[in-house]
């Protein structure tokens, strides 16, 4: 844990007393289309160490909580080796009491954390932000594949789907019912009302809460460089005020960001996504104002 959050050190950080762990999993091992996603940890922070810290909406900086950043995860081997690791050093953070953030990666990398979080918190829910259902049981001989990302957590917790509009017929029985709001609903419901909707699915207040993030939720004009990019995504400030909405209400106890498929010419998507990372951490720990 050499590495600083956003460049800066902090008082928690120094003490070792941090709240959040980042782990970087850099693993592009079963993408099919868009390569690139290995480079995406590296972009990520990369970006974070150029960005202005102080959040105007919050008054606050979040890094001041303790953010630490963890050694990446390589080497993988076989998807299931990496879930499985993913997993360890995921359940690793929950003992230390701390908040695992997973970086990707494509999304199979999810797998091992949330499961790790479900193990922790047996009331544990996922809210699932994509374009994609992800819910094949398996895909290309293998449970742990990207388009398997949140097969296990529909059979085992309560899963909470928003802004899917691309999925394949055998995934429909593995929605459970009236928890999946389509891209297409999120746009042509006034006012935004499927947010409350998708809150009130989730769960009673302050029930633990897993938030998986692949990028392609957004619309590809705001992140054109992921995976399997598709038409018809969710806005900054739809998937920003879904997230602090449900940190306002849920026990935030893990999350993730995967799917950014870096390259030379991805500065725009590398930037958004350590920006809505920067958020995800503000809405989680929700530090003190600077006065």
């Amino acid at each position: 844990m050499n590495r600083l959050y956003a460049g800066m050190d902090s008082p928690l950080s120094a003490s070792g007393s941090h709240r959040a762990v980042i782990i970087p999993v850099p693993y592009d091992g079963t993408s099919t289309w868009g390569k690139g996603a290995d480079r995406g940890p590296a972009a990520l922070l990369n970006a974070t160490d150029n960005m202005e810290v102080y959040d105007m909406e919050t008054g606050t900086e979040v890094y001041r909580e303790g953010v630490a950043i963890a050694e990446a995860i390589e080497g993988h081997g076989s998807p299931e080796a990496m879930c499985a690791a993913v997993k360890a050093a995921t359940s690793k953070v929950l003992a230390q009491h701390q908040i695992p953030v997973i970086i990707g990666g494509e999304h199979s990398v999810s797998i091992g954390a949330i499961q790790a979080c479900a193990e922790a918190y047996p009331e544990l829910t996922v809210l699932h932000l994509d374009a994609h259902a992800d819910l094949r049981d398996a895909y290309q001989g293998s449970p742990c594949n990207h388009a398997c990302a949140v097969h296990w957590a529909s059979r085992n917790v309560k899963l909470v789907q928003v802004g899917i509009r691309s999925m394949d017929e055998s995934e429909r029985p593995f929605i459970q019912p009236g928890n999946l709001f389509s891209g297409e609903h999120c746009h042509f419901t006034p006012d935004d009302r499927w947010m409350e909707d998708a809150l009130i699915r989730c769960g009673r207040e302050g029930i633990p809460l897993y938030i998986t993030v692949d990028l392609d939720v957004f619309d590809p004009a705001f992140v054109p460089d992921t995976g399997t990019p598709e038409p018809g995504g969710l806005d900054w400030y739809q998937v920003t005020t879904l997230i602090r909405k449900a940190s306002e209400r849920f026990n935030i106890v893990g999350m993730d960001v995967v799917e950014l498929a870096a390259h030379a010419g991805s500065k725009p998507s590398d930037f958004l996504a350590a920006k809505l990372l920067y958020k995800m951490l503000t809405y989680a720990l929700k530090p003190a104002p600077i006065s």
